[in-house]
């Protein structure tokens, strides 16, 4: 018979978007799910330590995989947290202009942003999450995994 389990959690990569000092945490999510954006601000007010990875489901939200790479993106230039606390802050505002004006908002280069996110190196990076996510077990957002 097939084992059937769920595959382990993967460690924290060098590429991981990580925060906190507190106990770790892995915070599979998407940024435009409501429920992620308050167990984000939960988790920041707890203090832990949180590894940020990508749960979007084009099928429970339709602008989860934009967002998701819009952050990868962001992340590119070193704006990842800054650019996920504001989408959180603002769950009304998910459209590119509205993007565009967050990136802008950051300092961050708006046309390389655009560009990376349209790109085949963060929809590889997004892929990854999801995969690695749905092996896990995770089945919808937010999910969270103690390391």
């Amino acid at each position: 018979m097939e084992d059937l389990r769920s595959a382990a959690v993967p460690a924290v990569r060098d590429d991981d978007h990580v925060r906190g000092e507190g106990p770790l945490v892995v915070f599979y999510a998407d940024l435009t799910c409501p429920r992620c954006a308050v167990e984000h601000q939960r988790l920041q007010a707890e203090g832990a330590r949180v590894v940020f990875r990508h749960l979007a489901l084009r099928a429970r939200h339709p602008r989860a995989l934009a967002l998701a790479h819009a952050a990868e993106a962001a992340a590119a230039q070193g704006a990842f947290w800054a650019f996920a606390d504001a989408t959180y802050a603002d769950q009304g505002r998910l459209e590119d202009p509205h993007l565009w004006d967050r990136a802008g908002a950051l300092g961050l280069d708006v046309d390389r942003f655009d560009a990376d996110r349209r790109g085949e190196a963060v929809a590889a990076r997004v892929q990854r999450d999801v995969k690695d996510a749905l092996r896990a077990g995770a089945t919808g957002t937010p999910t969270l995994f103690d390391l």
